[in-house]
């Protein structure tokens, strides 16, 4: 995704009451036992999982992930940070992988996106891969890093060189195919042979596709080559659509979308495709990005989701809110919602300011309008109507003594029309808690270098129904 633009709680397990930069939090010894989209994930130390423009590699019986760090005030890199799983669930951070560099390509107000990681199986190194770029977009080019350790520190060494010259491309995705054989995919659909260290480029396999056809991901199954990307739309989400081939090198045919159309593919971004195999099934699982301009810090989230694969059809059907894969199995499945549900017109929830009320929905435009309720459990999710004319929500948890266990920025801005959570708190020691949710007043709105504006067209924040887990209303 091109990315030029003008300003216009997965957790792990937490010692009880252990301060963070978050406050004080009450979290149990139980860890989360699903995949959550849409939703801010939290790290062991209660810190945002900020990975962005990511990718997965296992290693033995442990998943890293590898993604961009951002912050809500500018899109200067910051580095690349990695974190670890066992579960995919519950994620620990690891390290800032590749940091920002004093200088050069990588340096103050650059550019550090779509980061990658793969495993030569020559060398036994390992070798990251990013688009390298300055804020204007105007110097851009795959680059590399390389480290002994998984999980860094990368060594940046600057482009990866094809014939003596830079791949000037900006969105790039890497993949590996069943011989150990490793690729840089580019914006257009371009695929690039890499030698045997990963190192460099030994042979341009497939020329450009299409235009556009950017955060390109590829998998394969049975022979054929799936190959997934993206239309260019700035920061905004799209309709995301594939081709097959039974060749790296072509011909590719079109196949369509991979979500059904006008859902803007769940409201998300491809960035890669994980391969979980087990002994009865191997699950490919989406992995996207819904991006939050400009908070793409505190308010961009992650849509994962399991992929159907038939022939040559590729599909993501049915949004699944929460799910979980069994790692020995391969197979994934639906996580059964045992809740107590609360609609938006229950008297529990206390509203303060103006708020126009249906069946199905709470809303409101007014700044510092609010609502909260008190509830007795162990885990607490907020189920909203994103809409184009919603804003940035402000949530706070505290415990019955109101003494703040966290806070999260929730986006509730969607060009397509989506129901579904948008907060879902860590795991608590069951007791009694509050959540108050306020409308900051704000919106993600951008506009791009050719001045096209995008975002959303008014400031509302929504609640359609209130999920409590483990607990009484």
């Amino acid at each position: 995704m091109k990315k030029i633009a003008v300003l216009i709680f997965t957790i792990s397990t937490l010692a009880s009451y252990s301060q963070s930069k978050l406050g004080y939090y009450v979290y149990s010894d139980k860890s989360n036992n699903a995949i959550y989209s849409g939703v801010p994930w939290l790290d062991q130390n209660g810190n945002i999982v900020s990975a962005h423009g990511a990718n997965i590699i296992k290693e033995k019986d442990t998943f890293y992930l590898f993604g961009e760090a951002h912050t809500d005030t500018s899109n200067a890199f910051v580095g690349f940070n990695c974190y670890s799983s066992k579960d995919l669930y519950n994620w620990k951070f690891e390290s800032v992988a590749l940091p920002v560099q004093k200088s050069g390509k990588l340096g103050p107000n650059r550019v550090g996106e779509r980061v990658k990681v793969m495993k030569s199986p020559k060398t036994g190194e390992y070798v990251m891969y990013m688009h390298a770029d300055t804020l204007t977009y105007k110097d851009q080019f795959v680059g590399y890093a390389v480290s002994k350790k998984i999980k860094g520190p990368y060594e940046f060494k600057g482009p990866l060189l094809f014939q003596e010259k830079p791949i000037k491309k900006w969105d790039m995705g890497t993949f590996q195919d069943d011989d150990g054989s490793g690729y840089v995919l580019v914006h257009g659909g371009e695929i690039y042979k890499l030698s045997d260290d990963y190192k460099s480029v030994t042979e341009k396999v497939n020329e450009n596709i299409t235009t556009g056809f950017e955060s390109p991901t590829m998998l394969k199954k049975d022979g054929l080559y799936y190959f997934i990307g993206s239309h260019l739309t700035s920061w905004e989400k799209n309709d995301n659509y594939y081709y097959t081939s039974n060749s790296l090198k072509g011909p590719w045919t079109s196949r369509g979308l991979i979500a059904p159309e006008g859902t803007l593919t769940w409201n998300s971004q491809s960035t890669f495709v994980l391969p979980i195999q087990g002994t009865k099934d191997t699950t490919y699982m989406f992995m996207g990005d819904r991006w939050s301009y400009p908070k793409q810090g505190s308010a961009a989230t992650y849509v994962w989701q399991p992929l159907v694969i038939s022939g040559t059809s590729v599909s993501m059907p049915k949004y699944q809110e929460a799910w979980q894969i069994n790692l020995s199995t391969g197979i994934a499945s639906a996580l059964e919602n045992k809740e107590i549900v609360l609609k938006n017109t229950d008297k529990q929830i206390q509203y303060k300011g103006n708020w126009k009320h249906t069946e199905s929905e709470g809303k409101s435009d007014e700044k510092e309008a609010s609502f909260s309720i008190k509830f007795n459990g162990r885990q607490i999710t907020l189920y909203s109507f994103s809409g184009p004319e919603n804003g940035y929500a402000k949530v706070v948890l505290a415990d019955e003594n109101e003494r703040n266990i966290l806070t999260n920025t929730i986006d509730m801005y969607s060009k397509f029309s989506i129901k579904g959570p948008v907060f879902r708190s860590p795991i608590l020691k069951k007791g009694n808690y509050i959540l108050t949710v306020y409308n900051t007043g704000e919106r993600p709105n951008w506009s791009d270098k050719k001045k096209t504006n995008y975002g959303s067209t008014g400031n509302y924040i929504s609640v359609s129904q209130i999920s409590i887990e483990g607990g009484s209303k």
